[in-house]
């Protein structure tokens, strides 16, 4: 089946975008309740209004499609279209007043995603894009920079503390290759792969939620995005998140990874 996105549902994202936009501006720097899962990953009042809010919007505007989310349980996963949506990624940047979190809203069609929206409310900024949709920037299109070599790579991970065991391994291994290593964007970091600022970005422990979004922006800016085994993302993928500018730099780096 070709994949096309009706211009309707993209309008219906970037609305959904606005409403957390303003949700999350309302919490930011606030006093706010913190509370931890079992994971001890912190979540707040800000991150459930959102996921209600935005859930509810869907459920009135399409109640045929299905939902997946953070923090509730998912609806319809065998739905014709599928909204993944991540209300605040990174809350730890969130609770401390780093404006560097997002929200991530990523559209599936059979499984497979085909428009995403990553939204930074206290910045201003929105990247888009999808299957026949150019990423875009505040409207403006954006792509990729063609780095060639491993060794002149800007290299980013939201925290060291993601890698465990045999990642942890190959995670260093990238980060010596590469010419520079950064810590701490969450999300903002594949907005700034897919605007050229930067070559590589190399996570795990992730969750659906976490990428879904991500993979129609990146791809849209003509970059590359997979696991550690170079195996397209989908529902059922792993935590390993690898995204690249290009199929050289990022074959380079699934080869660092995998120690070859």
């Amino acid at each position: 089946m070709t994949q096309t996105i009706d211009k309707d549902l993209i309008i219906f994202a970037n609305r959904l975008a606005n409403e957390s936009r303003k949700i999350l501006r309302n919490y930011f720097r606030k006093k706010i309740k913190i509370r931890y899962k079992s994971d001890q990953s912190p979540v707040t009042e800000a991150d459930t209004k959102v996921e209600k809010k935005l859930r509810m919007l869907i459920q009135r505007k399409y109640p045929k499609h299905g939902i997946i989310g953070e923090e509730f349980e998912n609806i319809q996963i065998n739905a014709e279209y599928l909204w993944c949506l991540d209300p605040l990624d990174g809350t730890a940047a969130f609770i401390t007043g780093k404006p560097l979190f997002g929200t991530l809203i990523g559209l599936l069609r059979e499984k497979i995603p085909i428009f995403g929206i990553i939204e930074h409310p206290i910045l201003g900024e929105r990247w888009s894009g999808g299957i026949n949709n150019p990423a875009k920037l505040n409207g403006k299109n954006t792509k990729v920079r063609k780095c060639k070599n491993i060794s002149n790579a800007m290299l980013y991970a939201t925290s060291p503390e993601m890698f465990e065991g045999k990642n942890k391994k190959s995670f260093q291994r990238l980060s010596t290759m590469a010419k520079k290593t950064q810590y701490g964007a969450d999300c903002y970091a594949y907005g700034l792969l897919a605007s050229g600022h930067i070559d590589l970005i190399a996570e795990a422990k992730m969750k659906p939620c976490d990428f879904l979004a991500l993979v129609p922006v990146v791809r849209a800016s003509g970059g590359i995005i997979s696991d550690w085994d170079g195996k397209p993302l989908n529902i059922n993928s792993g935590g390993c998140v690898l995204a690249s500018g290009n199929s050289k730099i990022h074959n380079q780096a699934l080869k660092i990874i995998n120690g070859k």
